[in-house]
């Protein structure tokens, strides 16, 4: 921007040719609201001192006027300290504060202003408003692409207005008529000091005031240059005039040629044909396209008669299954009260059940022995600890077998509770196996997933570990069937207490225990022989179909009769039947007894629960 130079420029515009499209911006200098007055610094030191000017006048030298270089000397000659004031001396610091805002206030201002030419009420630019300042930069604008007599004019009225902070209304400042061939070019801003109101405007080359001198540099001095000779600039001259000639020419042949077609009639039979071929293929294109679209029409009514069959179809399966829907909910219902029947008698069968496990296999507390120490059937077990001072007490043989009972108890237990275990167990009275398939072991152990339950003879520590750490398989299998009935185990080490708590709980109610179902050894062993028999029967008392057809030859054939006769014999000899070898039975199935006397048996196996499947 012009504003930001730092040395005076010569102004590329003359006097004479600065018009309103060459001004770019007007700012104002020192707002004041006294009225404005056009005089000097000397002038105005003379007006404050009416006395000197006879004085001036009498004298026999008269200096001249102090220009700006002047009057900025002065300015920076050193002055004696100025006193200070003490007014605000003694005042609290909110009253001082606002006699400092007043005094700024009496020297700011908003204000914005308006151009008009030829005394026209109507601006031809309007500002913006700036506020609370004492100059003002106003924004840039060009009149460029105004009417000619507006751009084209060098005289135009400056208009301002202002308000003070704490007024309401605007005051018409100042109106001043500026001719822009009289401004004087000062180039830049710096060390200047302005009048009040103060106008700057910045045309194109530059910054232009009325209130100081013409500040211009002298011109720079440039090499001489060669310029053209006559009979160049005469070449040039017979150049133009050729070219001249050629548009004239031209425009000439166009203006013929525009005649001769306007005279010249228009053929239209071509036309005619063209229009004709283009009408027959959109015709032909029109009915390729009803064509497609009939294809598509006869496509989509026979889809929608799919649909409607497809309907039609859902509809009646729709009323058929709502029809069955309604025969279903008396099933439903049947089968809910025969589901909770079930359940019920269940829950029956597992509490009598658990009873009689608990009946059979005995757990009780050790007498004058530590907390939670408990037998199972007669046998004492430590809570999976087993050291040298427990071993003093309880010899390995004890340990052993307690832990074969737990084994077989645990077992079936998973049968009843419908839980299976996590660790399978294999129950072998005091030889038992714990196995582990879901865990991850070393490769050399992988191939030995199965626990013993006892101790290993010899005490090596392999065999000590195994046997620990199949003991704590069990006790995880204890905690499996305890977390499927809801229990929450403490310690899963107390292997004892644990199941006794769990026989407790799943032997405990307030109803009645249901009853056994009759039957008893006899209808199961009577079943199983029958069985057996049954297939055999076919190659002893059959007619001898199933032997001719056979080799008579094959030794298993042969060693299946014989097993036959052998089975046969026994039975008929256990039952007191039997005379001699050739005493021949009519019937086998009435041969078939117990092979013990019914009399004097007494049958108390409980198998109350037991289901044919």
């Amino acid at each position: 921007m012009s504003s930001l130079a730092t040395e005076s420029r010569r102004p590329r515009l003359l006097a004479h040719n600065r018009k309103l499209r060459h001004l770019r911006g007007i700012w104002l200098r020192n707002l004041s609201f006294a009225p404005t007055t056009r005089r000097s610094t000397d002038d105005a030191d003379l007006n404050r001192s009416p006395k000197k000017l006879p004085v001036v006048r009498e004298s026999s030298q008269l200096h001249p006027s102090r220009s700006s270089e002047g009057l900025r000397r002065d300015a920076l000659r050193p002055q004696r300290p100025r006193r200070t004031s003490l007014n605000l001396a003694h005042m609290n610091p909110a009253t001082r504060q606002k006699q400092l805002e007043s005094a700024v206030d009496e020297v700011v201002g908003d204000v914005f202003y308006s151009l008009h030419v030829d005394e026209s009420s109507e601006p031809v630019y309007l500002s913006e408003v700036r506020e609370r300042s004492a100059n003002f930069n106003f924004q840039f604008f060009s009149l460029a692409d105004r009417d000619p007599e507006v751009s084209r004019s060098s005289i135009l009225t400056i208009r301002l207005w202002a308000k003070r902070p704490r007024h309401k209304s605007w005051v018409y400042l100042l109106e001043e008529q500026v001719d822009l061939r009289c401004l004087n070019f000062i180039g830049t801003l710096r060390d200047r000091r302005f009048p009040p109101n103060a106008l700057v405007f910045h045309l194109e080359d530059g910054i232009y005031s009325i209130d100081f001198p013409n500040r211009i540099s002298d011109p720079k001095q440039a090499p001489s240059m060669a310029t053209s000779s006559y009979n160049a600039l005469m070449k040039l001259a017979n150049l133009e005039s050729s070219i001249d000639d050629a548009i004239e020419t031209q425009q000439r042949i166009m203006l013929e040629i525009n005649e001769i077609l306007e005279n010249t009639p228009i053929n239209t039979s071509g036309t005619a044909k063209e229009a004709a071929l283009l009408a027959e293929k959109y015709v032909t294109a029109q009915r390729r396209a009803n064509h497609v679209a009939q294809q598509k029409r006869d496509e989509l009514r026979e889809s929608l008669k799919s649909r409607k069959a497809t309907i039609e179809q859902g509809r009646h399966l729709q009323e058929k299954a709502e029809s069955e829907m309604v025969q279903d909910q008396e099933k439903l219902k049947t089968s809910k009260e025969l589901l909770e029947k079930t359940e019920h008698q269940i829950r029956g069968q597992r509490r009598r059940i658990c009873s009689d496990l608990a009946d059979i296999f005995p757990i009780t507390p050790i007498p004058n022995a530590p907390a939670l120490s408990f037998n199972i059937c007669n046998l004492p077990l430590p809570n999976s600890i087993y050291d040298a001072a427990t071993a003093r007490q309880i010899n390995e043989d004890v340990l052993s077998a307690s832990l074969g009972l737990i084994a077989l108890l645990t077992r079936h237990l998973q049968f009843y509770l419908s839980h299976p275990l996590p660790y399978p167990i294999d129950a072998y009275g005091s030889r038992s196996y714990v196995r582990d398939d879901i865990s991850q072991l070393a490769e050399k152990n992988v191939s030995r997933r199965e626990f013993p339950l006892y101790l290993p003879r010899g005490g090596s520590t392999a065999g000590q570990w195994r046997f620990e750490y199949g003991w704590f398989l069990l006790n995880k299998d204890i905690e499996a069937l305890c977390s499927s009935q809801g229990l929450r185990v403490v310690d899963i080490r107390h292997s004892l207490p644990n199941l006794k708590y769990l026989l407790y709980v799943c032997s405990a109610g307030t109803e009645e225990v249901p009853e056994r179902k009759k039957g008893g050894v006899r209808g199961l062993w009577a079943g199983r022989i029958k069985g057996r028999l049954s297939s055999m029967s076919t190659h002893v008392e059959g007619d001898g179909s199933s032997t001719a057809g056979s080799r008579r030859a094959s030794n298993d054939s042969e060693a299946m009769q014989q097993h036959a006769d052998a089975l046969r014999k026994a039975l008929l000899k256990s039952n007191g039947n039997g005379k001699a070898d050739d005493v021949a039975v009519e019937s086998l199935s009435d041969a078939i007894s117990l092979p013990f006397g019914e009399g004097d048996a007494k049958f108390t196996l409980r198998t109350k629960g037991l289901r044919e499947r």
